[in-house]
């Protein structure tokens, strides 16, 4: 989008946040005049704003603009917040132009286009969203483990003993999910699953085969080319993990593939927005 827009009041942050971080990423420079470092990067953010056009890059002077590094809890200059779908999805400071680029080409790539690239209008790619550490699969190959299908063109993901699967999938934060895509082979490929959210534990496969999940679905060959699996979304509107559980594949084979597993949706907003207009009317008080 570029170039670099300045933030000269809360209600023109909160406005960003609230129409452009919803599809795109939004990048922000927390800086100071009388900061050296601020200075030093500041020629970097700008080639990165035109390196990066799809999204929108911000910069806030902590003096001009004291209210915003206030409610963003900025203290160390500078420091880059990255927004997504209205919602801080990461942050560094310090004027580490390697560690601010990788961040963005992180969440850059994960949502560029935005909603567009997923077919669901108001809801994004939850990959970045993901805990991959506390992720798993039981009944995976050693070869073709679960993260090979969490990432496009990162391989597979393969039973190892027979069909079953059970993915556990952990998010760093609260989202609702509304719909899932998956590529796979069309005879090895997922067919009938169950979903269960928020367990404490990964279920085993007699418990998942015997509890009552939150959805079950049945996928047909066409399912697997990427095409758009939609969830009972109000059943999916407060998750902090989901367990897929593969109970069988298409065509009877011994294994099951997943080459790519997409979940749509978007992060529960936790942050009331009018909450900023009564902070705003507070004019006279300390914060």
């Amino acid at each position: 989008m570029g170039p670099i827009k300045e933030i000269l009041a809360e209600s023109q942050f909160q406005e960003e946040l609230m129409t452009t971080s919803q599809t795109k990423l939004v990048v922000v420079d927390f800086t100071a005049s009388w900061c050296g470092p601020c200075q030093t990067i500041a020629p970097f953010y700008e080639q990165l704003s035109r390196k990066y056009p799809n999204a929108q890059f911000l910069k806030v002077d902590v003096d001009k603009c004291q209210e915003t590094a206030v409610s963003q809890r900025v203290s160390v200059m500078p420091t880059f917040h990255f927004y997504r779908n209205k919602v801080k999805v990461d942050s560094c400071q310090g004027a580490d132009q390697q560690k601010l680029e990788e961040k963005i080409i992180k969440y850059y790539d994960d949502g560029v286009g935005g909603e567009s690239d997923v077919g669901v209008p108001g809801h994004m790619d939850l990959s970045s969203f993901i805990q991959k550490n506390q992720c798993e699969a039981l009944n995976e190959s050693d070869d073709h483990p679960m993260a090979h299908c969490l990432n496009k063109d990162g391989g597979y993901l393969e039973s190892d003993c027979d069909e079953q699967l059970i993915l556990s999938i952990t998010f760093n934060q609260a989202v609702k999910l509304h719909s899932l895509k998956i590529k796979a082979p069309a005879d090895k490929g997922p067919k009938k699953l169950k979903l269960f959210i928020n367990q404490p534990n990964t279920l085993d496969f007699d418990s998942a085969s015997s509890n009552q999940s939150v959805q079950d679905i049945e996928l047909k060959p066409a399912n697997l080319e990427g095409e758009l699996v939609p969830l009972r979304f109000v059943k999916f509107q407060i998750v902090q993990n989901i367990q897929i559980f593969v109970e069988s594949n298409q065509g009877g084979t011994e294994t099951t593939q997943i080459e790519h597993l997409q979940l749509i949706g978007s992060p529960v907003i936790t942050t009331n927005m009018g909450d900023f207009k009564r902070v705003q009317g507070k004019a006279g008080e300390a914060h």
